[in-house]
C-alpha cells in the first residue's frame, strides 16, 4: 500500500493574484476578532483625530481594517455558551443583559451524573458497581436516573455571568461595529490561506473563485486576491484554513502539542409553555450518554433552551456518532421530562481544541498575531473559552493601540513586550495554566479523569495526574475493538435499512431506535435543514479532501464518516469516502477523526477554505 499522497487532479501553474494593501487584515470573526475591533474602534471614536489612527496606506483616512469571515453571516456562530462575562463587562461596563438577545444573566447551577437508564452505555464495571450503589439510595439520592452532586465545585461556578447565544452575541457586536464604519468586515469570503515571505507574514490570499470541485480553474474563474497588510490578525478558530497553515510553517512551541479535541453538537429547542425553567437556567451534567459525554443545558429568554453534548477524541470507540448519542441524551428522563413537549428551532455543531495551554501555539510572529481558540486561550478546567477569547482580541487591540502610538513597526519583537507581555500578566494567562493538566486524566479513563480535573481544579493546577497525551488519530480504537458478531449484525441491519453502518451499531449494541415525531425527535438530515443550512455557493471547490487514497480503502473504522456532522462524508465507491460540500456544515470534525495518518501528518484528510455552513443566529 502507498503512503504517497494521491496526485492532485490537475497541474498547479503559475496564476496572477490580484493585491490590495490594508493596514490590518483579520482572518475570522468570532468573539476574539470581534474584542480586538471594539477596542481599536472606540479608541477611535473617542479621538477620531489622533494621528496614529491615520492609515498609512490611504493617507488622511482612518486605519484600513478589513475583516474576512468564511460563514454565510455573522450570526453563524455554532454555540450556546456560559461565561462568567468578564472581560466582557469589562469592555461594555454599563452592559444591560437584556441589549444582547437571548442573553441572560445565570439564576441556577446544577452539575448532574446521570445514570444509564437503559443499559447500552459502554460502562466499566466499577462505575457500573458505583451506580448500583446509588441506586440502593432510591428516592433519597437519585431523580429521574440522576444524581445532583450536593456542591458544585467552585472552578465550575459561573457566578454573576450570562447564558448567551454566540450568534446573537455576535450580531449584537458586529453590528456596531459596521455601524461605526471603522472597520469593514466580509463574511462568506473564505481565506485559503497567509502570505508568508521570508518567515514574514504579509497578510492573507482570498479562496479562488470559479474552479471546480477539485480546484482547477473553470468558466468565470477569478484567482483569491491578495489582502496585503501591515499586521495580519488570526482568529479563525482551530480547524481555520489560516490557523493550520501557521502550525505547519512555524511548528508549535516545544513540549506543545494539539492532541484533544471534542465535537460539540446542540439543539436550540423552544420549551414547552407550561415549563418550569426559567431564563438563566444551567445545568452541567456527565455519565450519559456514555461516560466520557459531557452534557449541558443553558435557559435563554423567550422559553428557548440550548441542550448539547461534547464527544471527546479520547473517547476511543470509532463507532462515536454525535447526532444519534445527542438524540437520546435529550431523552434521558431527567431532561426529557422538560423538553418533550418542546419544539426543535435550529442545530448546529463545531469542533472544539480541547489541548488550552499544552496546545498554544506562537502567539506573535513578525507581521501577525494569534488571538482566541487557536491560540490555546480555553480553559479546560472551567470549561470555559468565549469570554477568555473576548479577552485576548481586547488585549491585542490594547497592543496595537500601544504600537501605533509608539510609531513602532509590528514584528515579533515588539509584539511579543506588548501583547503577549500583557496576556502572560492576566487573568486569562492565570486561569489557562491552572488548568492545563486537568484534562490529563482522561487519557487513562473516565474515573481517572473526573479524579485529575478535581486534583487540578481544589489545588488550582498545583497537583495533578501526568501523562503524555496521543495525537487524536491515536487514540480512536482499530475496528478490531467492535466484538465481531456486532459488527456482523449491524453490517446487515445498515445493508437491509439503507442507514450508516455507525448508526447500526448503536442499535446493535442496545440503544433504542429514535420515535421520530417530526417536531423535536426527526432525522439527521431534517435538522440539517432546519438548522439553517446554506446552501454552499457555486464557483468553490470542494473544502474536504482525502490525501492518500490508499490509506482510505483499507481504513475499517471509518470514523470520519460517524462523526461527520452533516453527513456530508459517506462511503463510497471502492470503500472510500465520498463528500458532498452541500452537506458540510464546516464542523471540522473529519479532521481530527482520521485513525490513518500519512508519516509526518496530522490527519489524511485537507480541510481547506470553503463556503457554505449553517445560518442560524440563534446558535
Amino acid at each position: 500500500m502507498s503512503t504517497e499522497p494521491t496526485p492532485a487532479p490537475c497541474a498547479a501553474e503559475a496564476i496572477e493574484h490580484q493585491s490590495v494593501e490594508v493596514d490590518i487584515a483579520c482572518a475570522g470573526f468570532g468573539p476574539a476578532t470581534a474584542g480586538f475591533l471594539t477596542t481599536l474602534c472606540r479608541a477611535w471614536t473617542e479621538n477620531p483625530a489622533d494621528p496614529s489612527m491615520e492609515s498609512r496606506v490611504m493617507p488622511g483616512m482612518p486605519l484600513q481594517i478589513l475583516c474576512y469571515e468564511r460563514a454565510d453571516d455573522i450570526a453563524s456562530g455554532v454555540s450556546g455558551v456560559v461565561t462568567q462575562a468578564r472581560g466582557i463587562r469589562a469592555s461594555f461596563p454599563s452592559l444591560e443583559d437584556a441589549q444582547i438577545p437571548m442573553a441572560a444573566p445565570i439564576t441556577s447551577e446544577r452539575v448532574l451524573y446521570l445514570l444509564d437508564p437503559i443499559g447500552a452505555s459502554r460502562r466499566s464495571a466499577v462505575l457500573r458497581f458505583g451506580d448500583f450503589l446509588l441506586g440502593l439510595g432510591g428516592k433519597l439520592w437519585l431523580k429521574d436516573h440522576a444524581f445532583e452532586l450536593p456542591w458544585t465545585p467552585s472552578f465550575l461556578h459561573k457566578k454573576g455571568g450570562l447564558v448567551l447565544s454566540i450568534g446573537q452575541f455576535n450580531q449584537w457586536v458586529g453590528s456596531q461595529l459596521m455601524a461605526d464604519g471603522f472597520a469593514q468586515i466580509w463574511p462568506a469570503t473564505p481565506v485559503s490561506g497567509p502570505l508568508i515571505e521570508n518567515g514574514t507574514v504579509t497578510g492573507l490570499r482570498l479562496a479562488d473563485q470559479g474552479v471546480d470541485k477539485n480546484g482547477c480553474p473553470a468558466d468565470g474563474f477569478l484567482a483569491g486576491m491578495d489582502v496585503r497588510a501591515r499586521l495580519t490578525v488570526v482568529g479563525d478558530g482551530p480547524v481555520g484554513q489560516v490557523s493550520q497553515a501557521l502550525d505547519a510553517a512555524f511548528g508549535l512551541p516545544k513540549g506543545h502539542h494539539r492532541g484533544d479535541w471534542a465535537l460539540g453538537m446542540k439543539f436550540v429547542i423552544e420549551l414547552p409553555e407550561d415549563t418550569e425553567l426559567t431564563p438563566g437556567t444551567v445545568w452541567h451534567t456527565f455519565g450519559f450518554p456514555e461516560p466520557e459525554i459531557f452534557g449541558f443545558l443553558y435557559v435563554h429568554p423567550g422559553r428557548l433552551a440550548s441542550v448539547g453534548i461534547f464527544v471527546p477524541s479520547w473517547m476511543g470507540d470509532p463507532a462515536r456518532t454525535v447526532y444519534r448519542y445527542l438524540q437520546h441524551y435529550i431523552q434521558h428522563p431527567a431532561l426529557w421530562k422538560h423538553l418533550k413537549d418542546g419544539t426543535l428551532r435550529s442545530w448546529g455543531a463545531k469542533s472544539l481544541e480541547e489541548s488550552g495551554k499544552q496546545g498554544e501555539p506562537f502567539l506573535v510572529g513578525d507581521g501577525y498575531a494569534r488571538i482566541g481558540e487557536s491560540s490555546g486561550s480555553t480553559n479546560m478546567l472551567t470549561g470555559s473559552g468565549v469570554d477568555e477569547a473576548w479577552t485576548t482580541g481586547v488585549q491585542l487591540g490594547e497592543s496595537v493601540i500601544d504600537l501605533l502610538r509608539a510609531g513602532l513597526p509590528f514584528t515579533r519583537e515588539n509584539l511579543a513586550t506588548t501583547y503577549e507581555d500583557r496576556r502572560r500578566g492576566s487573568w486569562v494567562e492565570r486561569g489557562a495554566r491552572e488548568a492545563e493538566n486537568a484534562r490529563n486524566g482522561f487519557h487513562y479513563g473516565f474515573i481517572p479523569g473526573l479524579m485529575g480535573m478535581a486534583l487540578a481544579g481544589l489545588t488550582k493546577g498545583k497537583l495533578y495526574l501526568p501523562t503524555h497525551p496521543r495525537p487524536a488519530h491515536r487514540q480512536i480504537q482499530t475496528a478490531t475493538a467492535i466484538a465481531a458478531v456486532d459488527h456482523e449484525k449491524a453490517a446487515k441491519l445498515a445493508l437491509k435499512e439503507n442507514r450508516p453502518l455507525h448508526d447500526a451499531l448503536l442499535s446493535v449494541r442496545g440503544w433504542p431506535e429514535i420515535p421520530f415525531d417530526g417536531r423535536l425527535l426527526m432525522s439527521h438530515q431534517d435538522a440539517l435543514l432546519l438548522g439553517g443550512k446554506v446552501q454552499a455557493m457555486p464557483g468553490f471547490a470542494d473544502h474536504v479532501a482525502f490525501i492518500n487514497r490508499g490509506l482510505c480503502q483499507v481504513c475499517q473504522e471509518k470514523t470520519c464518516i460517524a462523526m461527520c456532522s452533516g453527513q456530508a462524508i459517506t462511503l463510497g465507491e471502492n470503500n472510500q469516502p465520498a463528500f458532498e460540500r452541500e452537506k458540510c456544515i464546516h464542523c471540522g470534525g473529519c479532521l481530527w477523526n482520521c485513525p490513518h495518518t500519512p508519516p509526518g501528518r496530522q490527519s489524511n484528510v485537507d480541510f481547506q477554505a470553503g463556503s457554505g455552513g449553517l445560518h442560524s443566529a440563534e446558535n
